[in-house]
């Protein structure tokens, strides 16, 4: 069910050692991914030592823009959930040095929670 809850928008759980990986190219030494998430083509990687937001870009996903976050920049962050009629959950990250914050965009999806307990685990 993966790959359907990724293109309906909904956040899924990847395989943290796969996108460690992937990422071995830019994580620092001894640094290691510990959760990430996907909606739709972008992903939420929590490592040990700061959050990655990964946009991917194009039509066929190769470009991407990695925007790296030490947790300590993290100044606060905020989820809304779904209501009746509106369907989408949204969770918005405040960053030390940025005007305004970091939003994304779940669609009917019970991950906001999780994502933002990770959160909550790191930047706290």
């Amino acid at each position: 069910m993966g790959l359907l809850d990724g293109l309906l928008g909904n956040a899924s759980e990847n395989d943290a050692q796969q996108i460690q990986q992937e990422l071995n190219r830019i994580l620092a030494a001894g640094e290691r991914v510990e959760k990430a998430y996907a909606i739709l083509r972008d992903q939420i990687i929590f490592t040990n030592q700061r959050l990655l937001l990964v946009d991917k870009q194009g039509v066929t996903g190769k470009k991407r823009e990695i925007m790296s976050i030490p947790y300590r920049s993290i100044e606060r962050f905020s989820m809304e959930t779904t209501g009746h009629f509106d369907l989408e959950s949204e969770l918005y990250i405040w960053v030390r040095g940025m005007a305004a914050p970091i939003g994304r965009t779940f669609r009917n999806d019970q991950n906001i929670y999780d994502v933002y307990r990770a959160l909550g685990e790191y930047a706290l």
